[in-house]
């Protein structure tokens, strides 16, 4: 959605753009290549978290080698605090929009057609005549509601919708709290700055029409303020928008009254950052709750008809054998509660607090590799807890997550669960196998194919493409067939038939 935002502010300055999405398509230097010489830009940017920078700087480099002409910039968090080390490091990077990106980059796309000096920009850091050079730093936009909305046209949506995922909105940016492990706070501001209500149920009323089955309110603390929570709330019932929806909240921003009107508007799960079970390391983290607080939001949850999902951190400054069985057991109970729960391990991401003054903290980095820091396996540790310790726990809630996986293939294969019980397993079947279908680009280099007998239309359509897919997807015959009808029928994927040839295609672009 980041690259959505800043189209939207390209498109709306009357500059024309183009977006590669190489999360739902694969991307090779031949793709760039080819899509380079087709648009012809005067400039290459991408964005980037920590644990994928790396990539995004391969792909600027090879832009760059195709067309040593092209101005290229980068932007994103990781970026952003670490802007002279990003130009230092990667000479093929002209570039780095630092914090919020849609103004800069405006700006900066009229400075590269008109010679301005980009000295004027705020907000950006460069390299000229061998110097690196970093502007003032750019206010924040006070007034969201100037932004156009994200141009999500330059988007395949259907293949996120084939993946299950949810489509995302965004209703303010800003976090007033400073947990140490977080870069939200310095990346948006302290100060929270809210887009008005009909502006958002406007938005929220045209995605619900792009089928997808849920929307995520993406912001980083929906709840922060109770009056704009519920004045959201209020237009989308007093509208009659129906979508279910999802957003993040912190257990102290929560109540009965709240809750029950985020359920009548569509609401079916807040996300709780916990954080530990320990009350010491909570206070350490300056997270400012109690476990008190967690077990009231639950209960809250759980009255109000909403699912409450639990997240936490292991191997936090302080991290003992005590406090990671303490976190362990808050996690059961929470399950036991009702509550869906998951375990990430810490991450020191630039910017962070926990990073930037890690002589404070009872706290060693192990890795500097950015590759390393998707918090799924540790790369930290503290005096009383190994990484191998931390480990553990994750691989402990994995085997849970597997067998409970294995239960329902068996009950499945048994015919002692309906298709309804089954459909958690049912429904990662087929995004797994969708998602290697679009990676692999077997719609694409294997759809188009001779009609050779069959039943009815769809039997020889999905069965002929199945036999091509051979030694491209990996899967189980039946499998297959079952993902490739299934994706049919909820017109992910669609063919024609015509001179006695099938040709088959993503439904890429929703209306």
């Amino acid at each position: 959605m980041g690259l959505a935002c800043i189209a939207a502010a390209l498109e709306s300055a009357g500059i024309e753009v183009k977006i590669l999405d190489c999360v739902v398509f694969p991307y090779t230097r031949q793709f760039l290549e080819q899509t380079i010489a087709q648009f012809d830009p005067h400039c290459v940017g991408a964005t980037a978290v920590t644990m994928n920078v790396d990539e995004a700087v391969s792909v600027l480099r090879d832009a760059k080698n195709i067309a040593p002409g092209i101005f290229t910039l980068i932007g994103g968090p990781h970026v952003s605090f670490r802007a002279q080390e990003t130009l230092q490091t990667a000479p093929e990077i002209d570039a780095v929009v630092i914090g919020e990106g849609e103004e800069t980059v405006v700006e900066l796309a009229d400075a590269l057609h008109t010679g301005k000096p980009l000295q004027a920009i705020r907000g950006l850091a460069y390299r000229e005549n061998h110097t690196i050079k970093i502007t003032e730093p750019r206010p924040l936009i006070a007034n969201l509601d100037r932004l156009p909305e994200p141009a999500r046209h330059h988007i395949a949506l259907g293949r996120y919708r084939a993946l299950g995922l949810p489509i995302s909105i965004t209703t303010s940016r800003g976090c007033p709290y400073s947990c140490i492990f977080c870069v939200g706070r310095k990346m948006v501001g302290s100060k929270i700055r809210y887009r008005s209500p009909a502006k958002i149920v406007d938005e929220l009323a045209r995605l619900s029409n792009l089928g997808f089955h849920q929307i995520n309110i993406a912001d980083d603390l929906f709840t922060a303020s109770k009056q704009h929570c519920l004045a959201v709330c209020d237009e989308l019932i007093q509208r009659g928008v129906k979508i279910p929806w999802t957003s993040f909240a912190r257990v102290d921003t929560v109540s009965p009254e709240l809750l029950q009107r985020m359920k009548t508007a569509g609401c079916t799960a807040v996300s709780f950052g916990v954080e530990s079970g320990s009350p010491e390391i909570l206070k350490r983290i300056r997270k400012g709750i109690s476990l008190d607080q967690v077990f009231a939001a639950v209960a809250m949850c759980n009255h109000a008809g909403i699912t409450p999902q639990a997240s936490f951190i292991l191997g936090l400054p302080g991290e003992t054998p005590n406090t990671l069985q303490a976190t362990v057991d808050m996690a059961d109970r929470l399950k036991q509660l009702g509550a869906l729960h998951g375990f990430h391990l810490l991450a020191p991401f630039p910017g962070t607090e926990v990073r930037e003054n890690i002589h404070r903290y009872d706290l060693q980095i192990l890795s500097n590799d950015w590759k390393d820091y998707h918090a799924n396996r540790a790369i930290v540790r503290t005096a009383a807890v190994s990484p191998e310790m931390m480990n553990a726990v994750v691989k402990a809630w994995e085997h849970q997550f597997n067998l409970w996986l294995d239960n329902i293939k068996q009950g499945r294969e048994k015919g002692e669960m309906t298709a309804a019980e089954a459909w958690p397993l049912t429904h990662l079947e087929h995004t797994v196998l969708l998602y290697d279908l679009m990676m692999k680009q077997g719609v694409e280099t294997q759809g188009l194919f001779r009609q050779n007998g069959g039943s009815t239309a769809d039997y020889g359509a999905i069965h002929g493409l199945v036999d091509r897919l051979k030694g491209i997807i990996h899967q189980p015959r039946d499998q297959m067939i079952h993902t490739l009808a299934y994706a049919l029928d909820r017109g992910y994927l669609s063919y024609t038939l015509r001179n006695g040839y099938y040709q088959w295609n993503w439904n890429n672009f929703l209306q």
